[in-house]
């Protein structure tokens, strides 16, 4: 993974939209996939037995999710090609919830069945989908600030940037420079 941090604890399909950053593509490597799939493992079920070698197949889901949630956030209709690749994401590994014992009682744990590479790219399209048929989606933001492009949903309708560390404390130093610079 590059030096740039990938930001998380949005939506995880925003996490995923978001390693598209202008510093460079996030997950371009299968070592960048597994990093990023650690940050997001407490989310993602079996994230360490998910197979980070197919990244073109996250790619792909990444840049459907990306045109979906555009038109999606603005009120618009997304692409139909854009949902149907979602969907064939999901049923290329498809979920069931799995019922064992654990010798007391019994447990249900989701489960995705299918081809190693497409599992990964099955859990981020059901991600995907839950966002998308959100009412919320629509409160969707850019960052405010010149350089980014990440997107964020909003706790609190005064939130302007992805991060307060990173682009909003990035923009009131530039704010404050500007105001105190010498003539």
């Amino acid at each position: 993974m590059s030096d740039v941090v990938p930001l998380t604890g949005e939506p995880l399909a925003l996490d995923l939209v978001n390693t598209r950053t202008t510093a460079g593509d996030l997950l371009a490597t299968p070592d960048a996939l597994r990093a990023w799939l650690d940050l997001e493992a407490a989310r993602l079920p079996d994230a360490d037995s998910l197979d980070i070698h197919d990244v073109r197949a996250v790619h792909a889901v990444r840049e459907h999710v990306a045109n979906a949630l555009e038109r999606a956030r603005h009120g618009e209709r997304p692409a139909g090609a854009d949902l149907a690749a979602l969907n064939d994401a999901q049923r290329a590994a498809p979920a069931i919830t799995e019922l064992t014992w654990d010798g007391s009682a019994v447990t249900a744990a989701r489960r995705r069945t299918g081809p190693p590479g497409a599992r990964l790219a099955g859990w981020l399209a059901e991600a995907a989908a839950d966002l998308l048929a959100d009412p919320s989606v629509t409160k969707i933001r850019q960052c405010e600030a010149d350089d980014c492009v990440l997107l964020f949903l909003p706790a609190h309708p005064r939130r302007r940037w992805c991060s307060a560390a990173r682009c909003g404390n990035r923009v009131r130093v530039a704010r404050h420079y500007r105001r105190h610079k010498p003539a």
